[in-house]
């Protein structure tokens, strides 16, 4: 009696065989690739697109402080279909984008395989953004780039035995950069939609970036009494562009982070919303970062920690605070432009709408982003909602009913963001939006 053969949960039998073909047990192990102290002179570190100008200021950073970098402008399809060949297609929609923009770069044949880098951020909280590096290792050893170094850019302690580290002068610059990045977009967005010549805006938004990251005109990374002084003086230089004095349709966006801000995610809104003569209205990334902070602070009165925990997510909650203050100041005492609304009162805006404590994603912020725009007289909304994303529905599309009850000028709509939407669809959704946006101001024109 020939003995009966039990397959192996890795292995298979061939048909009319006997014989076993073993899958090696290695198959599915993903390679952990440091990223070396050595490959900081060799290696060129590719990092995904954002937020446009403030990622700009962070590929320029990283050239400051000896790092070679590059910030990824491939799109379109193939982008697209990188992430569904390589991600499972129910992940959320932002990692499968990020991704498939890393492998579809990667086979363009534009850099050494043998010296390149990618880089990518990790938040530490709730969200599977947390994750995302591990799904890029997997992914990368699926298409065949599992030899490539992966770096973590995170402030939770996740992945710190690399040898990219953030230096104390490196995170002072980082953090003076998000400032820069969220005036230059606050006042560009108010003058993009405006310039006569077209342009204008663009042109000194590259000079800003520029003349903050290089060396000679950098003091305002590492001294913030520099950068309050290049505050006036940016603000001066836009105000300088020749714009059209009628006021256009205003028109918010909010949403998940990444779909909100990068226009790999959102199809490239702003540019749409600017071809329908409308301008564009984005709360800062300021926010976010004090959104993370106050939910470390929320979370600590709720569930405990330590004082000394406590005591420094306070003094860096304030610290944000502050220079957001501070800028909000300039912009109000130049008396140009708009300026943004201070977190402080962001928050309690929230109140008798939604609780602190839901903070996975987005969280209470995006309700709160909403109310703040229809309080400065932005009531037109668009709410990006990328796919895979349930906290970003539920504090997204799940409080429009009521915040549209309480606030009947509001008029928003949520577009859904994922693979299989068209960019048409999510256009004439939009289109439908603004043709009462525009009966609305035409209205109030008149007036």
């Amino acid at each position: 009696m020939t003995q009966k053969m039990t397959p192996h949960i890795n292995s298979w039998q061939a048909p009319g065989s006997q014989s076993l073909i073993i899958k090696p047990e290695n198959k599915r192990e993903i390679k952990r690739v440091p990223f070396t102290a050595e490959m900081k002179q060799t290696h060129t570190i590719l990092v995904p697109m954002m937020l446009p100008v403030h990622f700009e200021l962070l590929v320029n950073i990283l050239h400051l402080h000896g790092y070679k970098a590059e910030l990824l402008h491939n799109d379109g399809k193939g982008v697209v279909d990188e992430g569904l060949r390589n991600v499972h297609n129910d992940t959320c929609y932002p990692a499968l984008l990020v991704i498939g923009q890393m492998i579809d770069a990667l086979k363009s044949g534009k850099w050494d395989l043998s010296k390149v880098a990618l880089l990518i951020t990790q938040t530490g909280g709730g969200c599977r953004a947390s994750n995302y590096i591990y799904l890029l290792r997997k992914a990368l050893n699926k298409a065949g780039f599992g030899d490539i170094p992966v770096i973590s850019l995170n402030f939770s302690g996740l992945e710190s035995d690399q040898g990219f580290s953030v230096t104390r002068p490196m995170l002072q610059n980082l953090l003076n950069g998000i400032v820069y990045g969220d005036l230059i977009m606050h006042i560009a967005n108010q003058t993009r939609a405006y310039e006569i010549n077209k342009g204008d805006t663009d042109a000194m938004v590259a000079k800003w970036v520029k003349r903050i990251t290089t060396e000679g005109t950098n003091e305002g990374l590492k001294k913030y009494s520099v950068l309050k002084k290049d505050m006036k003086l940016i603000l001066e230089d836009f105000a300088s562009i020749p714009r059209d004095t009628k006021q256009k349709v205003r028109v918010g966006i909010v949403g998940e982070i990444y779909i909100k801000f990068s226009p790999l995610g959102n199809n490239n809104l702003e540019d749409f919303l600017l071809s329908e003569d409308c301008e564009v209205v984005i709360p800062g990334f300021m926010d976010f970062c004090l959104y993370c902070i106050n939910d470390t602070i929320v979370d600590g009165k709720m569930y405990g920690g330590t004082l000394m925990q406590a005591l420094i997510y306070r003094v860096v909650y304030w610290f944000f605070a502050s220079k957001q203050l501070d800028m909000i100041k300039a912009i109000n005492k130049h008396g140009v432009f708009r300026a943004p609304t201070a977190f402080k009162h962001t928050k309690k805006m929230v109140d008798g709408y939604v609780s602190q404590a839901m903070n996975m994603g987005e969280g209470w912020l995006l309700t709160a982003e909403m109310l703040e725009l229809i309080e400065q007289g932005v009531g037109n909304i668009v709410c990006t909602q990328p796919f895979g994303c349930l906290p970003n529905h539920i504090v997204g599309r799940g409080m429009m009913k009521v915040i549209k009850e309480r606030n009947p000028q509001s008029n928003i709509v949520s577009i859904d963001y994922d693979p299989g939407a068209t960019k048409v669809n999510q256009e004439n959704r939009i289109k439908l939006m603004l043709s009462n946006a525009k009966k609305a101001h035409a209205i109030e024109t008149e007036a």
